[in-house]
């Protein structure tokens, strides 16, 4: 926990609420012990309102749908698995056995739901001002990039017309996988071209899943 507390600058007065926040489903069931689904929940709400707040504080040019889509393109499962890997977060979560068997630790929304619990117990330890540090020190830098290509053409347009160079075509984007409860669902979708499955990608949200999709879809045909 030391260890932990360290990487993200952050000392729990409540050492058990950190414990939770890395719990996973899957411990939790084995154990008999509460998971840390509720604290995603509340991290995310958290997450959204500070990346927003300091959206409008220190981006007064942005329009209304530039703050939007620049929330979209940080608050998001890559930026949030991102951070946890700076900070080491397979070392310290508590997963079922079959959950770490099948490598689990390593699982891009596992790790991104742990983030979102673990800005929810620095809150609830600490109160906003803390949880506002913790999330603008390892988000600023992706803020300020994504600021600066506000105005780019997203991934599905982009591949959209790259597959049409030459012609019309077929693309289509479907939902092949739901996970997780109500309020924190997650999805998987793939993107086929003329009936043909090009890539797949996960995300928050279905918007997102496609949008990842897109994204691996590109980095395929490059």
């Amino acid at each position: 926990m030391q260890r932990m507390e360290e990487s993200i600058g952050y000392e729990f007065k409540n050492k058990e609420l950190l414990k939770k926040a890395l719990t996973h489903t899957s411990y939790a069931y084995e154990n008999n012990i509460e998971s840390n689904e509720k604290l995603e929940f509340l991290g995310d709400s958290i997450l959204e309102f500070i990346s927003s707040k300091y959206l409008f504080e220190n981006y007064p040019n942005l329009t209304e749908g530039e703050m939007t889509k620049v929330r979209a393109t940080v608050v998001c499962e890559k930026s949030l698995y991102k951070i946890a890997k700076l900070h080491n977060f397979s070392d310290f979560l508590y997963l079922g056995k079959s959950e770490r068997k099948m490598g689990g630790e390593q699982r891009p929304a596992i790790l991104a739901d742990s983030v979102e619990a673990v800005i929810a117990v620095i809150y609830l330890d600490g109160g906003i001002e803390e949880a506002e540090k913790f999330i603008i020190e390892n988000l600023k830098e992706d803020i300020e990039i994504a600021t600066k290509h506000v105005g780019d053409k997203d991934y599905k347009t982009v591949l959209q017309e790259k597959l049409q160079e030459h012609g019309d075509v077929k693309i289509e984007y479907k939902i092949v996988k739901e996970k997780g409860p109500d309020h924190n669902k997650s999805f998987e979708a793939e993107v086929s071209f003329n009936g043909k499955a090009l890539a797949r990608g996960e995300g928050k949200s279905k918007k997102e899943a496609q949008m990842y999709a897109a994204q691996k879809a590109l980095e395929n045909l490059k």
